[in-house]
C-alpha cells in the first residue's frame, strides 16, 4: 500500500519505488525545457550554478521579504526607537541591493526569485 505518489510520465510512482533513476525522470519531467520558462530551477549539469543561485537567492529573497514586514510590524507597534528605525532601514535596503547585485552576476532577473505556488498564486 502506497501514502505518496508522483507523476511521473502520465503514470503513479509510489514512494517506495523511488530510486535514483525514476527520481532523476520526475525531476527532468519538472524541468523547463527551451522554452525559456525561468520561473523553475534549472536543474542541467550545465547549469549547476546558476539554477543553484537560483535556488538560494529564491530563498534569501523570501527570507528578506519577512524580514521588511516584521520590520514593519515592530515600526507599527513603536517597538523601535528612531536610531533603530534608521539602522534597520539602511541594512534592508543594502541587503536588497546586494540579493540585485548577485541575481545580476547570475543573469537572473527579480521575477525569476519569485515562487509560482500553482493555484495559490506568487508567493511573494
Amino acid at each position: 500500500m502506497s501514502v505518496c505518489t508522483a507523476s511521473e510520465s502520465g503514470s503513479d510512482l509510489a514512494l517506495e519505488d523511488l530510486n535514483a533513476d525514476s527520481l532523476r525522470n520526475v525531476l527532468q519531467a519538472a524541468s523547463p525545457k527551451s522554452s525559456g520558462d525561468s520561473r523553475k530551477v534549472d536543474l542541467d549539469a550545465d547549469n549547476v550554478g546558476r539554477g543553484l543561485a537560483h535556488l538560494v537567492l529564491t530563498v534569501v529573497r523570501l527570507l528578506h521579504e519577512l524580514l521588511e514586514r516584521q520590520a514593519v510590524r515592530r515600526m507599527e507597534r513603536g517597538d523601535l526607537d528612531d536610531e533603530e528605525i534608521e539602522r534597520l532601514g539602511r541594512t534592508l535596503m543594502l541587503q536588497s541591493d546586494e540579493i540585485r547585485a548577485m541575481a545580476d552576476r547570475f543573469g537572473l532577473k527579480e521575477e525569476d526569485l519569485n515562487l509560482d505556488l500553482g493555484p495559490l498564486g506568487k508567493l511573494l
